[in-house]
Order: structure tokens, then sequence, then C-alpha cells
């Protein structure tokens, strides 16, 4: 069962998965279900969880999806697949979403689930950082390119601090925690919903963030990605996705240790137990549901502020509106 859900998981990181969508015979598995591949943003950790729940709850197979989960190597290259047809869903964050759009690809987002975006600055507790202020004259890692690296300066700008406050490390996304571990770095920017966890187990040592969305600069974070070809061709496919996934992050929210059992039967290569409750712990809040909201369920208020962060900050050319990036129809029946 562990090996079921990776699959196709080699060939996609390779970029030869065929094209999704086009042969009927490929596409249709025993029984009527469609076959369904999504990719998600990253190697599983336990944000992914809810998607392991669904699977073994059956809630993507009673709308008729015999659906396949595939590790991802960041969200860039999610999206890529995503726009070359290679997989039907990427589960991907909404800055690099943007980038991709405008960059051409043909791609939406059919609802961001993290709406409270996860980007931080994270260091060990006993550094004694407290609030941005506290950064001033220390290292901070990071890796350029990324929406958080991009968006730090006006971070810092606008919690009143300058670029020349804090020394920024450049360092490759796999490096980050190596480096926040032995020292070599004083924090590091990143997803404290993932990483913070992760660098515990680690370390055995408290860590402690600061959260951009918590100090001034709220960014959407990761949501369901799809090609505009399936959106045009296959819309019902889309929805009952969509549904299913909701109900996923639903009942998986009040079912963490449920949730988290599934992945661990179902995924591979997934963080020890501990570490993933603590992580699917910390990402529910993120869902930002506010008065009876659903999952994956976006206002255009929260696009607009994302669009703009990225337009000043992130060099997004001709920014356009949410309609650009975001087809909000899916995920509100019932």
């Amino acid at each position: 069962m562990r090996r079921l859900a990776f699959t196709a998981a080699a060939l996609l990181l390779l970029g030869s998965l065929a094209a999704c969508g086009d042969n009927d015979e490929q596409s249709t598995a025993a029984g009527g279900k469609k076959k369904v591949t999504l990719t998600l943003n990253w190697v599983p950790y336990g944000e992914h969880a809810p998607f392991y729940y669904g699977l073994k709850k059956g809630f993507y197979e009673a709308e008729g999806i015999e659906l396949t989960i595939s590790p991802g190597g960041g969200s860039g290259k999610t999206i890529q697949a995503v726009a070359q047809q290679q997989t039907d869903f990427g589960w991907a964050d909404t800055p690099p979403l943007l980038k991709g759009i405008a960059t051409g690809m043909k791609v939406k987002s059919v609802g961001v689930f993290l709406q409270k975006g996860p980007a931080s600055i994270e260091f060990l507790a006993d550094k004694g950082i407290k609030s941005p202020a506290d950064l001033k004259g220390k290292t901070v890692g990071g890796t350029p390119g990324d929406a958080i690296y991009a968006t730090f300066p006006a971070w810092l700008k606008a919690n009143g601090l300058s670029e020349s406050d804090v020394k920024v490390v450049n360092l490759d996304a796999a490096g980050k925690i190596a480096a926040l571990a032995e020292g070599r770095v004083d924090a590091i920017q990143g997803f404290f919903h993932d990483q913070a966890p992760t660098i515990e187990s680690r370390t055995g040592k408290d860590v402690d963030y600061l959260l951009y969305a918590d100090w001034g600069m709220n960014m959407l974070g990761t949501g369901l990605v799809v090609n505009e070809d399936t959106l045009s061709k296959d819309p019902d496919m889309v929805r009952a996705f969509a549904r299913a996934t909701q109900r996923s992050w639903t009942d998986a929210a009040k079912d963490i240790p449920g949730a988290t059992d599934a992945m661990a039967e179902l995924a591979e290569n997934e963080p020890d137990k501990k570490v993933l409750v603590e992580q699917l712990t910390l990402a529910v809040p993120l869902l930002d549901l506010g008065a009876g909201g659903k999952p994956g369920v976006n206002s255009e208020a929260k696009w607009t502020e994302t669009i703009s962060l990225m337009s000043q900050y992130a060099d997004l050319k001709d920014a356009g509106g949410p309609s650009k990036y975001w087809d909000g129809s899916y995920g509100n029946e019932g």
C-alpha cells in the first residue's frame, strides 16, 4: 500500500510522464473511475496528510477518482509539470504560481487552502529573538529566487529595519536546516510548519519563528493548481477533485492522529510520526477559515493583496487581477 501512491513518482520527477487526459483508455480506471494524478510541492511532510487521509477514507473514490499522489521537487517544478500536462493537479505555493503564469504558463489555481501564508523567519529559541527588531546584526539564511527571499527586504522595511541591518547568507533549499542546526546562521527563511518540527527533531532544541503574516505581510500559501486545458475539457472532474480535497482537509483537521496515521501508511520517505503530527497541527490554523468558511474557498481581497505584494517587491510584471491566476468557481458547492 505504501508504494501504491508513488508508482509514477520517479518518472514524473524526470519529466517523462505522458500527457494526462488525452488518452481515454489511460485515464479511466476499472469500474469507470478516472485516474487522476496529484504532484505535491515537495517530498511528503505533514501538510500533505489530508490527501492521504482522503485516499484512505475513500473520499476521492466516492467522487469517481482513482488518485495517485507523487512527491514534488519544489512548487516551481510542480507548476511546470501541470503546465506541461505531466500531472493533472499540483499542490503548490501561490507566489511561484503567479510568476509562472506571468511567463505564459497556462495554469490556474482552483483554490488556495493555506490562506495565511507560512512564510517565516525561523531560529532556535535560545537566540532570544522576539520581534523583527531582534534580527538586527544577525545572519539569515535564504534561497535566492523564492518568494520569501524576494520579499524579505520589504518585510524588514515594514518592521522598521533596513537591508543592511541583517546579513543574508545564500543557501540552497536543502541546506538551510543544516546551516541553522550547525550554527552557521542565526536564522533561516522558510515555511515554519514544515521546517520547525524537523529542526526540533534533529537538534533536540526548541525552535521559534516570526511569521510574515503576523508582522505585516501575508501572502497566500499552498493550494490546487490545474492546467487551463483540463478546466476547459473536464470541469466536472475538477469540481469532484476540489470537493474531495475540501472534505479531506475538513475531516483531517478534526482527526490529526488519523490523518497522520494514513500518511504514515501510504506515503514514502515521510518524517517520523511525531514530526508529522506537529507539522499538520501547525498547518491547520493556516486554513484561516473565519466564520463558517470552507477550505480552499478564497476571497478576491486576499488574492489582490498577494498580487500587490508580488508586484511591488518580487518583480511580477503586468500583474492584472485575481481572475488571471484563480478560478473562484470551484469549491463553492454545498
